[in-house]
């Protein structure tokens, strides 16, 4: 089901890929077509725990439209790049996970994954934290990807050449 990458020599470990999730500030989610056929892709933070990816959002707008009763998504995560102009070429690493994208109804899943996001973002702001969520949560919709298979590469050999 999971086309394997053209390029096997770039390929990393599932592990490898989750270390990428863990460590990325933001990544992006696509999904599927919109009402006028358009896929959709947004940046967005997130954070992860285990074989679920959570995100926070407003309780309506289109990427809600997409997703009501589940859609398969994508998150794509870009971790270390550095460009090597003499070589035209560029050191990176990537993971993407795959998997279905839910609105989290149950309100200790919500606050599970709010929390999550709060302690990967803000660790040193606890207590404000809560007062702050206390606040939003009724105006914040929670969403769910359940990771079905992840996987990522990586190019770290691009080298300039010497004189």
């Amino acid at each position: 089901m999971f086309t394997p990458p053209r390029r096997k020599d770039r390929t990393i470990s599932a592990e490898e890929a989750g270390k990428i999730l863990d460590g990325g500030e933001y990544g992006f989610l696509s999904l599927g077509s919109d009402a006028d056929g358009y896929a959709y892709g947004i940046p967005i933070s997130y954070a992860r725990k285990g074989n679920e990816i959570f995100f926070h959002c407003a309780p309506e707008g289109k990427k809600l439209d997409i997703i009501k009763g589940g859609a398969k998504a994508t998150f794509c995560v870009v971790g270390k790049t550095e460009l090597s102009p003499s070589t035209f070429s560029t050191n990176y690493e990537s993971a993407i996970a795959f998997g279905k994208l839910t609105v989290c109804e149950a309100e200790e899943e919500r606050m599970r994954g709010i929390w999550l996001i709060a302690d990967k973002y803000s660790p040193e702001f606890r207590e404000k934290a809560e007062k702050y969520i206390a606040g939003s949560m009724p105006r914040t919709a929670i969403l769910k990807l359940e990771i079905e298979h992840i996987s990522g590469k990586a190019k770290k050999n691009a080298k300039t050449p010497r004189d």
